[in-house]
């Protein structure tokens, strides 16, 4: 009798055993499995020279479980060569609902998800397919804010090998400081995993601080032709006191009456153009200005298809992808999608005077104090979970914000929260995600906070329900 050991494919006594042998005869190609997922290809008979270029693999989302490569591989053979297929294998011998193939060539690659996204593989089954790109940059929280870039590269570099360079942001409140974060570029997917996996048990401090370390969202990848369209300008490192009206009169000055209107959140912006020429010819002229004392950051804003949307799954290590589910497109590089599952919470410190949240906010009286009422709602909730950090020595939360258009045009607000020991402990669950998109920055904060003290098991329907109550209550319409 054969053997996995002699046939080195591990497919014997596998389901579609008999498909499988036939698709390899058929193509010549080896099918071997390894470290819970299973290779075709890579590279495929009579290959020479390295790898396919960056953009050629795409995320193959939503297979059924009982699919397997002698279904996959004709199927996309039809729109390309394949050079690999890396299928993810449960201990059951099913896959695990997803896989990434790679083709010969980008334009082979991009085209095959465009003719797969939503293809009917089974009666009722639709795929889900965007592109996969390897990852080779850790995000990094919990950083001392006094610390330079240049402290925090040496640093990295210490700590772990094949450290490239560092992106550090400003403080929007004051550019002398950091945001308490810094994104980490490796040489190499395999580097950075290393590194994510040298960091992640908490052994290793920055500074005396305890630290949070995960897989960096990746810049969202867009194509070439819809780039081409692009009248949208991304501003970026805008400090808080800059006005819209500021920004309009630096980049009309470039060519008078070009620009159409500007939205600033708060120290980035959107600046819109009649021409795409004038877009480019103001960026290239404004990129690295100062304007109020701050360098700005000056790109082309990029257009997003939801049903492209990128995203990098840290159960693969940084490669996998998932469709964004929410009706919104993301215009700019370093966005997220807004679902996150949570498998349970873990166990701390929390004060029984925390079992429910006082409800001791009155609703204003006019719309134009609704932004002082989500402050002081935010207050509370977000000194409440400082202080369960505090007490469970889990360090400072961190608060990313995150922006979206939504389908009416409007901009929509999300903030992630990470708190630096748990995203060691329970890497699966962090950074603390809200599935709600908000109107409004202060309303944005809020939720994010109220959201992690609910996953942490701290009661706040009270106060929530009370607030969702006057507003509806003042504001029937809102």
């Amino acid at each position: 009798m054969e053997t996995n050991q002699k046939c080195g494919d591990g497919l014997t006594g596998m389901q579609k055993e008999t498909a499988l042998r036939a698709l390899i005869q058929r193509t010549g190609y080896h099918i071997h499995q390894e470290n819970g997922q299973r290779r075709y290809g890579g590279p495929p008979p009579g290959w020479e020279g390295p790898p396919p270029e960056r953009g050629s693999e795409i995320f193959v989302g939503k297979l059924p479980r009982d699919l397997f490569e002698d279904e996959l591989v004709p199927l996309c053979e039809k729109f390309g060569k394949i050079y690999e297929v890396r299928m993810m294998m449960d201990f059951n011998g099913n896959n695990r609902g997803y896989a990434f193939v790679t083709f010969y060539t980008k334009q082979e690659a991009k085209n095959a998800m465009k003719q797969l996204n939503n293809y009917e593989i089974r009666n009722g089954r639709l795929l889900g397919v965007c592109a996969s790109v390897d990852n080779c940059r850790l995000f990094v929280g919990g950083i001392p804010k006094t610390k330079k870039r240049e402290e925090i590269l040496a640093e990295m570099k210490k700590v772990t090998d094949g450290v490239m360079d560092v992106i550090v942001y400003p403080s929007a409140a004051d550019k002398t400081k950091n945001r308490g974060f810094a994104f980490v570029e490796y040489e190499s997917h395999r580097a950075a995993a290393m590194a994510r996996r040298k960091l992640l048990p908490g052994r290793i401090q920055l500074w005396g601080h305890p630290i949070a370390v995960d897989w960096a969202e990746p810049e969202v990848e867009v194509d070439e032709d819809t780039m081409a369209t692009v009248k949208i300008l991304y501003v970026r490192n805008l400090m808080l006191p800059t006005t819209e009206e500021t920004i309009e009169k630096e980049f009309n000055s470039i060519k008078p009456g070009a620009v159409e209107r500007v939205k600033k959140i708060r120290d980035y912006a959107f600046v819109h153009f009649s021409q795409r020429e004038d877009a480019i010819n103001a960026m290239n002229a404004l990129n690295g200005k100062v304007i109020d004392g701050s360098l700005i950051e000056v790109t082309l804003a990029k257009p997003v298809d939801k049903d492209s949307y990128v995203r990098y799954t840290r159960g693969t290590g940084g490669r996998g992808g998932t469709l964004l589910q929410e009706d919104y497109a993301y215009t700019v590089g370093q966005m997220y999608d807004p679902s996150a599952a949570y498998l349970g919470a873990p166990i701390f410190y929390a004060p029984h005077a925390y079992a429910a949240i006082p409800n001791q906010f009155r609703f204003p009286s006019t719309k134009g104090h609704i932004r002082t009422f989500f402050q002081g709602l935010f207050c509370l909730f977000s000194q409440i979970l400082e202080d369960i950090c505090q007490k469970n020595n889990w360090g400072q939360p961190v608060y990313q914000l995150h922006s979206a258009i939504g389908p009416d045009q409007r901009q929509l607000f999300l903030y992630k929260v990470t708190i630096p020991a748990l995203a060691t402990q329970y890497p699966n669950i962090h950074p603390f995600t809200p599935a709600k998109l908000c109107a409004s920055m202060d309303e944005a904060k809020l939720h994010a906070a109220e959201h992690t003290l609910q996953i942490l098991g701290v009661q706040t329907e009270g106060a929530d329900a009370s607030a969702a109550a006057a507003v509806a209550a003042a504001f029937p319409g809102m």
